[in-house]
């Protein structure tokens, strides 16, 4: 179950306002320009994804041995993990102004990009745009912590990435059926990110109680 809220994280972060609308720029990236190849546009997201998923299962892998060494705190790390999951939440729902989850938008020259640079891209990506992608993949990097073991961690960033990057490539192959759909999204990016912050409240309360704890044991 912990899982599949780590994946629901990486969906909502891919049509969240600061990432979805640059999708059709990083796509461009891929295609390198010219007559858009489908095949040079997938295999160059591919290796966006492996990259920034790389760099989020390592992060995966440090939370969950952290959370190892602080098992015997077990209650003091529901506590603040999930105080920090509900400032993410309250973030979202924009009750709290923080700087911190601004993204930036630099420009990348890529008018060649093959697998293994589109790769370093995808690392670079997910170190540079951090504070756009840090309210859920925090909160991931917080149930990972709370599983307290190193490959569970791993495990649920995984879970995170793949919510990410499986509607990236999706839409690399899908990006000329698929403008109806993004418009919809922006229209609505206001209900979106209600539900959004809701969602971290909730799971940040949950967390906070250790109640999330005690009903992810029932299903494990």
């Amino acid at each position: 179950m912990q899982y599949v809220i780590a994946f629901l994280e990486g969906v909502i972060t891919f049509i969240s306002p600061c990432l979805l609308p640059m999708l059709p720029i990083y796509l461009s990236y891929f295609a390198g320009g010219g007559e858009r190849s489908v095949g040079k546009t997938v295999k160059g997201a591919l290796g966006f994804v492996a990259g920034f998923t790389v760099t989020f299962v390592a992060l995966g892998a440090m939370a969950g041995t952290l959370g190892g060494f602080l098992r015997e705190y077990q209650t003091a790390v529901n506590l603040i993990s999930g105080l920090v999951v509900i400032v993410f939440g309250l973030n979202i729902l924009g009750v709290l102004r923080l700087n911190l989850f601004k993204g930036s938008r630099h420009s990348v020259n890529t008018d060649n990009m093959g697998f293994f640079s589109a790769m370093v891209f995808g690392m670079v990506f997910s170190v540079g745009w951090t504070p756009c992608v840090g309210a859920f993949l925090g909160s991931a990097l917080m149930l990972a912590s709370q599983r307290a073991h190193m490959a569970e961690g791993m495990l649920m960033l995984l879970a995170y990435s793949m919510g990410l990057g499986i509607p990236f490539l999706l839409s690399a192959v899908l990006i000329d059926y698929l403008k109806t759909a993004f418009n919809w999204i922006k229209k609505n990016y206001k209900v979106i990110n209600t539900v959004c912050g809701v969602l971290l409240l909730v799971v940040g309360v949950l967390m906070a109680t250790g109640t999330l704890g005690r009903l992810l044991s029932l299903f494990s």
